[in-house]
């Protein structure tokens, strides 16, 4: 244990001399790159920061307004058909826009029911299983320009599903 943490602790500071030193041997103006660099990212960051603002409003605005809740209770007759508990289903949902805004969620459940409880252990690993759809579809293709993502949030989705199943079965065998 005390090897892997040893390790952790001076892999970044590897890296970042690792690059120096081959960039000093390649006879690259290191400095200069990485300026060059910070500027396209800074680019980048400016392009897509006003939809990333209006994803975080909307999620905002689905949590105050109680339309995560009008959208819970109307999932809620499958979920129990399907032995899902209904307090997860929120942070389910959110987990689609932002995955801060899930954590939130997650520790009221941890509060509520603990974090050994089914309902703890569930949405932890279904939080380690699905991903950010909208917050990662909208970095990444507005970061390069796409504007037609055509099958992309689709299979998302699908995927999303098979990680709340897996996660599921999972627990149940696991747990």
């Amino acid at each position: 244990m005390d090897l892997i943490l040893y390790i952790s602790n001076f892999i970044m500071p590897f890296v970042v001399l690792f690059i120096i030193s081959y960039g000093l041997y390649k006879k690259v103006n290191i400095y200069d790159e990485f300026i060059k660099g910070a500027t396209e990212g800074f680019k980048v960051v400016l392009n897509i920061a006003p939809t990333l603002i209006g994803l975080m409003l909307a999620v905002g605005v689905l949590r105050v307004s109680g339309a995560l809740d009008i959208l819970s209770s109307f999932i809620m007759p499958l979920t129990n058909l399907l032995h899902f508990p209904s307090v997860l289903i929120p942070s389910v949902i959110i987990k689609l826009f932002s995955s801060s805004a899930a954590t939130g969620l997650v520790l009221d459940i941890f509060k509520n029911y603990g974090p050994d409880s089914y309902e703890g252990r569930l949405i932890s690993i279904i939080m380690s299983s699905t991903e950010t759809i909208f917050y990662t579809m909208t970095v990444y293709f507005m970061s390069i320009g796409i504007k037609k993502t055509r099958y992309t949030l689709i299979g998302c989705l699908i995927a999303t599903l098979a990680g709340v199943v897996g996660s599921v079965v999972i627990t149940n065998i696991v747990f």
